[in-house]
């Protein structure tokens, strides 16, 4: 049996994430005896790790204190942290790449035309710095210019209510209605906050999309925080079964896998279109609350009262999607929450979402994910599980 000590806060979702998916491999494969105390994120190396002799250990390492003792215990290792990108371990984490995508669609697909990302200082976070400039690459490729911040600045603010007056400042300047990627859910959190400070409304004016999905800052935030779910989990499953191969002895493979997100999770902050045209916007708004009844392209032209020629016109102008492309849009995305966070038979998530028949919504949603709603499901166990 082999004795593996798990360095990982329970504090915040990511974190419990990660557990999740060490606990799944640990079910299937490892067999583990784990050695594990809750802790926070920065928190300092347990007292017992000094004297401890185990075979491997799972760590977010944030410090260099923590660091030295990870070492010292002369076992191999994975880290799951990117703070400090020189530290002697194998790394896995998110797809920064595959996350800034995500974001620059979802936002542009909203209508959005000006757009920004708020991150933290580079040598605080650098694979956050990357994240926002993967945002901006594909903002930029889609043709449009993205303002960021990242506490560039000599003097930073010093507290929270300094940090929150120059957050605010700078999204007094920026041009409106904007699309703001907030480098994670904290960022975000601060956006919102900010934006009620400067009676800057949301998400008419700026829409923030946050990113790690912590259920309790994006429902703690005023309004609701629109989050990417980088998959944390499926991360915590791929350490372990890394740490696995390390402990039989092998070599890490040359190229350690980036976990790509699982999607986004829209809530209030982003659920909204970004353009003047007002019977377009209640055409929107008609079709997010309508789809799953389902309804169809005519109903939708006469709640707006407008001609349909002139509607879809319009629709392809802004969306880059007919209105029955966007219905079947609304549709798919609430069968994949479905599928991911409950354990709903697919007869019925097809049935919630406006399908006659399973085979009707595989053959849809296939063409539009990539994959039949089955094998959706099994690439994500549901968040509501515990570790």
């Amino acid at each position: 049996m082999r004795h593996v000590a798990i360095l990982i806060e329970t504090s915040r979702a990511y974190g419990r994430g990660l557990l999740r998916g060490i606990a799944r491999f640990n079910r299937e494969h490892g067999q583990w005896s784990i050695f594990f105390q809750p802790q926070g994120l920065g928190d300092p190396a347990p007292a017992w790790l000094a004297s401890w002799k185990g075979d491997g250990i799972l760590a977010r390492i944030d410090n260099r204190p923590v660091a030295r003792a990870v070492q010292k215990a002369g076992v191999p290792v994975v880290n799951m942290r990117g703070t400090m990108a020189d530290l002697p371990f194998p790394f896995i984490g998110s797809d920064n790449l595959a996350i800034a995508q995500l974001a620059a669609e979802h936002l542009l697909e909203r209508g959005f035309r000006h757009f920004a990302f708020c991150g933290y200082h580079r040598k605080l976070h650098p694979k956050l710095g990357f994240r926002g400039d993967c945002f901006q690459q594909c903002i930029e490729h889609a043709g449009y210019h993205c303002d960021t911040l990242q506490d560039a600045r000599r003097r930073r603010p010093r507290n929270w209510e300094q940090q929150q007056a120059w957050i605010a400042n700078w999204i007094d300047e920026l041009p409106k209605p904007i699309g703001i990627l907030a480098a994670n859910d904290d960022r975000g959190l601060q956006l919102l906050d900010a934006c009620r400070r400067s009676q800057i409304a949301v998400p008419d004016q700026v829409a923030v999309l946050g990113v790690d999905n912590d259920e309790y800052l994006c429902d703690l935030s005023l309004p609701s925080l629109s989050s990417i779910d980088v998959n944390s989990e499926e991360t915590g499953y791929q350490a372990a079964a890394l740490l696995d191969r390390l402990m039989n002895g092998k070599r890490p493979p040359k190229t350690i896998p980036e976990i790509k997100p699982a999607g986004v999770i829209v809530r209030r902050s982003t659920d909204v279109l970004a353009t003047n045209d007002e019977d377009l916007v209640r055409a929107f708004h008609f079709i997010r609350e309508h789809a799953c009844r389902p309804i169809s392209p005519d109903e939708v032209v006469e709640h707006v009262s407008s001609s349909r020629s002139s509607l879809e016109s319009r629709c392809r102008s802004v969306l880059g999607r007919s209105l029955h492309q966007e219905i079947r849009k609304v549709q798919i995305d609430t069968a994949r929450t479905l599928l991911a966070d409950t354990d709903l038979p697919i007869k019925q998530v097809a049935l919630r979402v406006g399908f006659k028949n399973v085979q009707y919504l595989t053959r849809v949603f296939r063409s539009i994910v990539g994959q039949p709603p089955a094998e959706y499901r099994r690439g994500r166990v549901s968040r509501t599980n515990g570790p």
